[in-house]
């Protein structure tokens, strides 16, 4: 059987992020993956020289399209931009009865670039989390969505929580923005807490880190894993895509994402 994940978000003229990261990530993983782009990039190591959103006709014939054919197993939504596009992203998702959705709630680029309106967030919380699957943000983008401080675990797992009544069915919280030498990522299934620790990696070559784990989620929720599976090889995943660094680029350089095997 071959498993199918579709990608909905911003492409990264680099390479390291959004539909290139996602796409290299289902691959390696062993699931065929197809893109609806909802903005075009120009973008380096360096930062992000220009964003150029498609129009939301646009977006929404290449779901379409790839919907009607191709029927994805699961799907995951990177840089949506507007609320006109998570709108569109949230209608759709409900037209087709898609159940598997992998929210990664692009906001801010590694050089600090914002990636999504402001008047957008209000959006993404009213129609895009109730209908995550899995929700994958960064501390930052938690702070956003619950205007709550992430300085502890303990502030985390209350955020996480707070994420799950907004409609989430599970909350993965990452914890590359936290302090000290020790990364702890929590899974919140409305129940309990999962915790992955793993060690920091002293290197400025992280670029599309949030994209490629949140990817390497559906890949697997595509193949029928469970989310603790899931969330166990995308934390593997990329761990060895940080570790097996490329060393490219002036800046913060992409991740390896053929480092990972199964």
């Amino acid at each position: 059987m071959v498993y199918k994940a579709l990608t909905i978000a911003g492409s990264d003229s680099g390479g390291g992020a959004g539909i290139q990261a996602d796409l290299k990530t289902f691959h390696q993983l062993r699931v065929f993956g197809m893109s609806a782009i909802t903005a075009v990039t120009a973008q380096n190591t360096l930062g992000v020289q220009g964003v150029y959103p498609l129009s939301v006709e646009a977006v929404e014939r290449q779901i379409d399209s790839v919907a009607v054919d191709l029927s994805p197993h699961a799907v995951k939504t990177g840089m949506l931009f507007s609320h006109e596009m998570i709108e569109l992203v949230a209608h759709k998702i409900k037209q087709y009865k898609w159940t598997r959705i992998v929210v990664d709630p692009v906001m801010i680029a590694k050089g600090g670039a914002p990636l999504l309106k402001q008047e957008a967030v209000e959006a993404l919380q009213r129609h895009l989390l109730p209908l995550a699957y899995v929700l994958t943000p960064n501390m930052p983008e938690a702070e956003v969505l619950t205007n709550m401080q992430m300085e502890t675990i303990e502030q985390r797992k209350e955020a996480a929580k707070k994420l799950h009544d907004m409609g989430v069915r599970y909350v993965v919280m990452k914890g590359g923005h936290g302090e000290g030498n020790e990364l702890i990522d929590i899974l919140y299934d409305g129940e309990q807490f999962y915790e992955w620790k793993s060690k920091r990696i002293d290197t400025k070559h992280t670029h599309g880190t949030g994209c490629t784990f949140a990817a390497a989620i559906t890949a697997q929720l595509a193949k029928g894993k469970t989310i603790y599976e899931a969330v166990d090889v995308a934390k593997r995943f990329i761990q060895a895509a940080v570790e097996q660094t490329l060393q490219i680029g002036s800046g913060h350089g992409p991740t390896n994402h053929w480092a990972f095997h199964e």
